[in-house]
């Protein structure tokens, strides 16, 4: 047990100690910054290392057919360079369907029965959006080798309402964030609640909410999934209930370093093994050990064999939920018995009407307010996550991308756009220009998406100029519609890629990725500050920390990403430079909310900078797929620009660095002098206190004491400082 508090060492609440030396302090201080650089690190390390050259890794497809010839195809398949198909035979396609919808193969290669010439590729978008694309990309050369024309099947096709069958993924996201964020929460506020006899009963009803709330954005609001509430419940306080139970058993065995774990096991390491962005199978290979064993999949998993394939195969995941829940309970109830309900960093209090902060900095509140606080907290971030990103990425529809056409002559390139305007407006905003030099030109500079140049003579093909660079999503619209187009026309069709990607970016992700760093580098380290060192108060104090911190965490990430990782290459000081000011002017943005408000303040500076700035950006999905909302953002968030700078920089020769530098400028400008303003302000608000203002009574010793330990961030900030 923790010794009662020391009346003569208290302070009051949210400052640092009294007693505080200064080799105390600076190890809180170094505790502070190690916190958003672990959890910026692990993060984007995995993701980046995970997700910037996926490949396929032996990833199981069927052969339909019989004989030598068949036999002949499943060997040439297992013996493909780096293994990276697990090839089976199979006697028919409905045998091949049936291990589809069981989800044990990807995809099938039927070859072409006794006097035909028509192989059929078998998939079930259903399964994976990315998983069926990959296996069709891979089986389809197969069949042209063989001289076959290809027909495709998607047996288990996405419903309307999940275009890009993102629904499971944001659903089990959701689960993920209910069960692991109230946690370090409930840590400092209430504490009083993290016995199992409380919790419990508590945590059955909050599982039950937040699937419901889930539920209701999916379906009724966004319309990405139809019906199934009960079986979203069930699913839900299952998921949520085994992550919050674990995440129990970490905070009583680690205290407020627990919240650190639980990122790692729920987040960081559970999006890679989730197989719901990516297929698992272009993972490397721990990952599809961990595909079977995290809550993060299990319940995704679970959810998609639910939606989509009339429960075939849940039943694994779902043991996998609830071996979770029984055994972090059984360990929980253990935990009490030998060690009763002492929890390392967690105040020593003993009436749940202590007067505690309700979030890490804040002063001491009542027990309804801090009730209100744990709940309302964690809530407003799983709305706004499950919310947005469902309600932005559902259901992608090309809208307006801006092509060009180059015709002989500038008549014929109008008389041709004006046609593919009338057939494909909406999809397309067409335009004629003169020259393919000035197409390209323009493409470079990502004006457009593409331009088609028509053919020169009767019978030359014509050609698709693109960039892959720019947003594989639109180039593979563009490519698919002109595919069309000169179908009709007859004209055959060759696809120039001007700005193709590196081997080390094949998905083009990579720059999204280095900008969300960035990002979450700058609104993090504020945070951390005013949970973990309120008594930095005024600008001045702070801003050399801020300035030594954006140095350092951009040349971090950029020996993180090129060095170690190998996913970005070269530009070490363009990356550095617009890295650091990035950092900072974000930084200093998140400052003037978190210094005005609290830490409630981080919920709507991650919705600005982070989450709406996902869909702005294009480094995903091509943001003439989104709503159009986000294009009007794109030129106007942090995070748009700096995934666009990071692009830039690899595939453009940095044309629009200079615009970009401008919005993160006016960004840091402004949040500068809203900084000086809000001194102001803290200085005539600590005045009227100073002269006997209003301020409430003083704590109590105890209080106070409780305030001093446990107003900083918690996670680090007291393994250091005990």
């Amino acid at each position: 047990m923790e010794s009662p508090p020391d009346p003569s060492s208290t302070t009051a609440p949210g400052s640092a100690p009294a007693e505080e030396d200064r080799k105390t302090r600076i190890a809180r201080y170094i505790a502070l910054f190690a916190m958003p650089f672990i959890m910026v690190t692990m993060m984007f390390a995995t993701y980046m290392g995970t997700m910037h050259s996926p490949h396929p890794r032996e990833m199981p497809v069927a052969v339909v057919g019989t004989g030598p010839g068949a036999e002949a195809i499943v060997n040439a398949l297992n013996s493909a360079p780096e293994r990276a198909m697990d090839a089976r035979l199979v006697p028919s396609g409905g045998d091949a369907v049936e291990l589809l919808k069981d989800r044990e193969i990807a995809g099938a290669l039927e070859i072409p029965i006794e006097g035909s010439a028509t192989a059929t590729i078998y998939s079930a978008m259903a399964a994976g959006a990315s998983q069926a694309t990959t296996v069709q990309q891979m089986l389809a050369p197969v069949a042209v080798g063989q001289n076959w024309t290809i027909a495709t099947e998607n047996v288990v096709p996405l419903p309307e309402g999940d275009g890009s069958g993102t629904a499971v993924l944001f659903a089990a996201m959701g689960m993920m964030l209910a069960g692991y964020v109230p946690l370090s929460l409930l840590l400092m506020a209430v504490p009083h609640l993290l016995s199992l006899r409380r919790f419990l009963p508590l945590l059955a009803g909050w599982s039950a909410l937040t699937s419901s709330i889930i539920w209701l954005i999916l379906g009724p609001i966004v319309g990405a999934v139809d019906g199934h509430y009960l079986q979203f419940l069930g699913v839900g306080m299952l998921a949520t209930g085994a992550v919050g139970l674990g995440q129990l058993l970490l905070s009583k065995l680690m205290g407020p370093l627990a919240v650190l774990i639980g990122m790692l096991l729920y987040v960081v390491l559970g999006m890679p093994a989730s197989n719901l962005a990516l297929s698992v199978d272009v993972m490397p290979g721990f990952f599809s050990f961990l595909h079977g064993v995290l809550p993060l999949p299990a319940a995704g998993e679970t959810l998609r064999a639910i939606l989509y394939f009339d429960g075939r195969g849940a039943g694994g995941h779902l043991l996998a939920l609830a071996l979770w829940a029984a055994v972090a309970l059984l360990l929980c109830l253990l935990k009490e018995r030998t060690g009763g309900h002492t929890i390392p960093g967690a105040p020593v209090v003993t009436d749940p009407n202590t007067r505690l902060p309700a979030l890490a900095g804040g002063p001491p509140r009542s027990k309804r307010f801090r009730y209100l606080a744990v709940a309302a907290f964690p809530l407003s971030i799983l709305v706004m996550v499950v919310g947005l990103m469902s309600f932005s990425m559902h259901k992608p529809e090309p809208r307006d991308l801006p092509v060009l056409v180059v015709g002989s002559t500038t008549g014929q390139a109008e008389q041709v756009a004006v046609g593919l305007e009338s057939s494909l407006g909406g999809i397309l905003d067409v335009e004629a220009v003169a020259s393919v030099d000035e197409a390209t030109e323009r493409i470079l500079g990502q004006d457009v998406v593409a331009a088609y140049v028509l053919p020169q003579a009767q019978g030359a093909e014509a050609t698709l100029y693109t960039s892959s660079g720019a947003g594989v999503s639109q180039q593979s619209v563009v490519k698919a519609v002109f595919q069309q187009v000169s179908a009709q026309q007859q004209t055959p069709l060759s696809v120039n890629d001007v700005a193709p990607l590196t081997d080390t970016d094949t998905m083009g992700s990579n720059s999204l990725y280095v900008g969300m760093s960035w990002i979450m580098a700058g609104f993090l380290m504020l945070a951390v500050l005013r949970g973990g060192a309120p008594e930095l108060k005024k600008l001045r104090q702070f801003l050399p920390l801020l300035g030594g911190w954006s140095i350092g965490m951009a040349v971090w990430l950029w020996l993180l990403f090129d060095v170690i990782v190998g996913a970005v290459n070269g530009h070490a000081w363009e990356m550095i430079g617009f890295g650091a000011v990035t950092i900072f002017a974000v930084s200093l943005v998140t400052g003037v909310f978190t210094r005005t408000f609290g830490l409630a303040a981080t919920v709507p500076v991650m919705v600005v900078m982070m989450l709406a700035g996902v869909p702005a950006s294009g480094g995903g999905l091509s943001v003439y797929m989104v709503p159009e909302l986000f294009r009007v953002l794109q030129d106007i968030l942090p995070l748009p620009a700096a995934v666009d700078t990071a692009r830039s920089m690899i595939y453009f020769g940095g044309d629009g660095i200079g615009r970009n530098l401008l919005v993160i400028g006016i960004w840091g400008a402004v949040g500068l002098v809203l900084n000086l303003v809000v001194d102001q302000w803290q200085r005539r608000k600590d005045g009227r206190a100073g002269a006997g203002g209003p301020d409430g009574p003083p704590p109590t010793a105890g209080t106070a004491d409780v305030g001093a330990r446990f107003g900083g961030i918690g996670e680090l900030e007291q393994a250091a400082t005990r």
